[in-house]
């Protein structure tokens, strides 16, 4: 038939009695083709286009159009829009495509029919992405702001990851600060950056800290990153520095007055000098 959907007249309902389905009320059923398959399964490496067929089938006595639409994975079908006939199945292909660069796991999805009245059916479908699983991680960005210490955590490989972190800082007077490793509450998906900060109520008043992140997950992803930072009370600078800068003035004017002429007593003689004229 020139359709890529083929359609099948069935002779009894009961051909079909024991094919598992999704049912829309009681006029029509989504399922997969074949021998009774509860879901969908599809496994291939990134790129690769896998195909398979869903079959619709109407039990009602008027025909009934649906609507075929993919949920969570690349799907694309034969049809889109699909009449069966009164007592009829509809063989649909589709294709579901893995997508280039996907990481190895699972993604889930499902095959989905609504006719025209809003009724709806579906069936799941499962993709696995194969390839090789590499466990991969880096901490970049450390930065110590105020109270905090901020970083940002990379999953820069295939699998899901669940990081753990441990912080040291070293001051000029030895460690400051040492916090064992500990699981952080967070997962971190293939290619996923995630920004993050650890508090650090208690820094130093005054010190220059080297800071160290150390970030380890399973599989063997490690990964450590620092940063330095300098701590000034600059409020207590600021005092200081004003009174030094009182004091300086103070003394700078006791100088000036010490230097300034005495006033003369009324009634002094007053030296002056007198031209005679004489030359010698």
């Amino acid at each position: 038939m020139p359709y890529a959907a083929r359609v099948l007249l069935l002779a009894a309902l009961c051909v079909l009695g024991t094919t598992p389905a999704a049912t829309a009320a009681d006029g029509w059923s989504l399922a997969p083709s074949g021998s009774g398959r509860p879901s969908f399964y599809a496994e291939g490496a990134p790129g690769t286009v896998l195909r398979d067929t869903v079959s619709v089938t109407n039990r009602d006595t008027r025909p009934v159009t649906v609507r075929l639409t993919g949920t969570g994975v690349p799907v694309a079908f034969a049809e889109t829009a699909v009449r069966i006939p009164a007592r009829t199945r509809a063989d649909v292909p589709f294709t579901v495509t893995v997508p280039a660069g996907s990481a190895p796991g699972d993604r889930t999805g499902a095959i989905v029919a609504r006719d025209a009245d809003g009724r709806r059916g579906g069936v799941r479908l499962l993709l696995r992405t194969g390839g090789p699983e590499l466990s991969a991680l880096t901490v970049e960005r450390v930065a110590v702001r105020g109270d905090r210490i901020t970083y940002e955590l990379v999953n820069r490989g295939t699998t899901a990851l669940v990081p753990r972190l441990a912080v040291r800082a070293d001051g000029m007077l030895g460690r400051v600060l040492d916090r064992a490793p500990r699981t952080l509450p967070v997962e971190l998906a293939p290619g996923s950056r995630l920004k993050l900060d650890e508090p650090w109520p208690d820094r130093p008043a005054l010190d220059a800290v080297d800071v160290r992140l150390t970030v380890t997950a399973a599989g063997g992803a490690h990964d450590t990153a620092r940063t330095s930072a300098r701590f000034v009370p600059w409020g207590a600078v600021a005092g200081t520095a004003a009174g030094a800068l009182l004091l300086v003035a103070a003394g700078a004017s006791r100088r000036r007055g010490g230097r300034e002429p005495a006033e003369q007593a009324p009634g002094s003689p007053r030296a002056e000098a007198e031209l005679t004229g004489a030359v010698t």
